[in-house]
């Protein structure tokens, strides 16, 4: 008969925290960049709001299907293994994407050509068949060119966005400006960016037709008719470059996303389950820390490490590409360790079950609703500044180093939060402390959208230890104090969720479409005034709402523990009490008897 093998909770405990670190630094050194790397693509804003929404609602709907798959058939590692070594492989092949017709350059060489200012640095962003292909004049132009980096509020801030398509339906002014422009010299084609060369094409054949007279004219009138209507035919056939690249990104990422998604909870399902069959499921909590400071090396090592190569790794590669080769380099590390993970398998744990009812639970209690609703904005919010942060760093000058220190430096600052917590938990009950973490992400927004230099930045970072760090904890004491017994780690679950995925991709299309309009600097405006009036209302709501304390079940048992080994300790001591003076007095009356 075989022994059972001991159970070594320190070393389950050191294997998952390396896992942690590892997975963790992986993702650090590639996902925050992403959409500066799509940036340089020439995706715009609406674009890549779009995309990294899709990447947020995959991620919603598939991880909690993936994992209870995984579960159900018993192949967790078999799950764990292939999401490294399959997002791993995706996102090498983002690096095979053909630029069609799009200029691609690191950030920090387009930063050095845009304080230049010159029209060059338009190029390098647009895509060819969206620039006029009227030449600049010499003379100085009367609308100076802005650098891209500068989201542009009007009709003439969005060149990326036109099609040849939306170009040719465009009023007749649009055409006039053109003509004016090809008759005038003095004007410049950067007066005019939005006209695709299709459309001064065909300004052009107009006018020659404008020269003929007679018969001639009327037959160049329908061979340009008859034209017009093929192009027309054609271009709902064929998409234009821009959109062809932004289709194929979102179906990468749509694959990416989902081969990674299962990852983080398929292997917090087996180590909890792990513990919990040691009894030893309260030192779970000990191995979170290690995912922050590993996201923390991960950002501040690629964002060094890029900052340090030259503009081309290769003959035709960016540098930005390391930061996918970092991705794919610690996801191989991860890879062995995921071979020795803990991992247990308990068959009575039903995980949909608990979701549903952690869901009953956070609607049933109106503080837990009121939680939700504040972990929902706060993750729209939080999806605007990690999809766009980095662009208006971008635009101040700041490279890779300037970025990866920042972000860094704001997971440090998160980390930190539990040598606080003590204190201010004495100073502020949990639904003050929520308030007060979406009030300090409302002031990093504000912030952001006046920087003026490279390192300008960093003060605001300072504030994720209450933006991040105390809203979390009030999140986790919310869970506690509305959740039943085994229930916390789902309720915790939906709150993530709420806010890391629904509210991320609601922020993300949301920030796109308002930077497409009106610039990084009003979204980032537009966020802290939004943050700002929630928090007064919040402090109303939690003012008037009751509070609804559930009874926590395992201090009650303890308590009941104590109490009846003091009440047993008691009995125990009142039967030796009567034991002893019985004795006692048998004694002095045997006594007694002698004597007579």
């Amino acid at each position: 008969m075989k022994r059972n093998k001991q159970i070594d909770v320190k070393r389950a405990l050191a294997l998952a925290s390396v896992f942690n670190f590892l997975c963790s630094c992986s993702k650090g050194c590639l996902l925050p960049f992403l959409t500066l790397y799509l940036r340089q693509l020439g995706l715009t804003p609406a674009m890549t709001g779009v995309i990294m929404a899709a990447k947020h609602l995959i991620s919603l709907a598939w991880t909690p299907v993936a994992t209870l798959l995984s579960k159900h058939y018993n192949k967790r590692r078999v799950v764990i293994k292939g999401s490294l070594v399959c997002s791993a492989a995706v996102a090498l092949v983002l690096l095979l994407v053909p630029t069609a017709e799009v200029h691609t350059q690191s950030s920090s060489c387009n930063a050095t050509n845009l304080s230049s200012g010159s029209a060059q640095s338009l190029d390098n962003l647009l895509p060819i068949s969206l620039l006029p292909e009227t030449t600049v004049t010499s003379g100085p132009p009367e609308h100076p060119v802005s650098h891209p980096g500068d989201t542009l509020p009007a009709e003439t801030k969005s060149a990326s966005v036109m099609t040849s398509t939306t170009s040719r339906n465009q009023p007749e002014d649009v055409s006039v400006g053109v003509e004016r422009s090809l008759r005038e010299p003095g004007i410049s084609s950067s007066v005019v960016p939005h006209v695709s060369g299709s459309s001064a094409a065909a300004v052009r054949r107009r006018r020659r037709s404008e020269v003929k007279s007679g018969p001639e004219e009327q037959q160049r009138e329908k061979t340009t008719e008859e034209e017009s209507r093929f192009d027309f035919l054609g271009d709902l056939k064929v998409m234009d470059p821009q959109h062809q690249l932004f289709f194929l990104i979102l179906i990468l990422v749509s694959v990416w996303e989902s081969v990674s998604a299962p990852l983080e909870w398929t292997a917090d399902d087996g180590l909890y389950e792990y513990l919990d069959f040691a009894d030893a499921s309260d030192r779970y909590t000990a191995i979170g820390p290690w995912g922050l400071l590993g996201a923390a090396c991960g950002a501040g090592g690629a964002g060094l490490l890029v900052s340090q190569l030259s503009c081309l790794i290769a003959d035709r590669i960016p540098r930005s590409a390391a930061h996918f080769f970092c991705y794919a380099g610690w996801a191989a590390l991860a890879l062995p360790v995921a071979c020795y993970l803990p991992l247990y398998l308990n068959k009575k744990r039903d995980r949909a079950n608990g979701l549903l009812k952690a869901v009953q639970l956070v609607r049933g209690s109106p503080r837990a609703l009121l939680c939700a609703i504040t972990t929902l904005l706060v993750g729209a919010a939080g999806a605007a500044v990690d999809n766009f942060l980095l662009w208006q760093m971008q635009d101040q000058g700041s490279n890779e180093l300037h970025m990866g220190s920042s972000l860094a430096l704001a997971l440090l600052s998160h980390a930190a939060f539990p040598l606080l917590a003590g204190r201010l938990s004495k100073l502020l009950s949990p639904g003050r402390v929520l308030a007060v973490g979406a009030a300090a992400l409302g002031l990093q927004c504000l912030y952001y959208s006046f920087l003026w230099g490279p390192w300008a930045v960093l003060p605001a970072q300072m504030l994720s230890c209450f933006s991040g760090g105390a809203l979390w904890w009030a999140v986790n004491v919310q869970c506690e104090d509305v959740a039943t017994p085994e229930a916390e780690r789902s309720v915790r679950r939906i709150y993530s969720a709420l806010s890391l995925q629904l509210g991320s991709s609601l922020g993300s299309v949301g920030g796109g479409f308002v930077v497409q309009r009106f610039g990084l600097a009003w979204l980032f405006r537009a966020v802290a005034a939004g943050l700002m009036l929630w928090c007064v209302c919040l402090l109303l709501l939690q003012w008037k709402a009751p509070h609804q304390r559930r009874i926590n079940y395992s201090r009650l048992l303890a308590a009941n523990a104590s109490e009846a080994s003091d009440s047993e300790s008691e009995q125990e001591r009142d039967w030796l009490d009567k034991a002893m003076e019985t004795d006692r007095s048998n004694n002095n009356n045997y006594g007694r008897r002698i004597n007579h």
